[in-house]
């Protein structure tokens, strides 16, 4: 009889979510902006009962899909 292992065989511990304080002050803006971007559903949260919490990796691919990077001159 053979056994499997599995592919994965520690999984990683959740990571540590958030508060509306904190990620405000990641983004270098008021609370009231970070509440503003919820209510607009425009930033990824987490609802836990009246709790607003954030995974910091969904917060950070967020932040990406905003990052712009500069162009190479053309025809230089």
């Amino acid at each position: 009889m053979t056994t499997t292992q599995p592919t994965d065989p520690s999984p990683s511990p959740p990571t540590r979510l958030l508060t509306i304080a904190v990620v405000a002050q990641v983004l270098g803006v008021d609370i009231r902006h970070v509440r503003r971007l919820v209510h607009e559903k425009r930033i990824p949260y987490i609802k836990w009962g009246h709790l607003l919490r954030f995974d910091p990796t969904d917060i950070a691919a967020w932040l990406d899909t905003y990052r712009r990077n500069p162009h190479a001159p053309a025809g230089r």
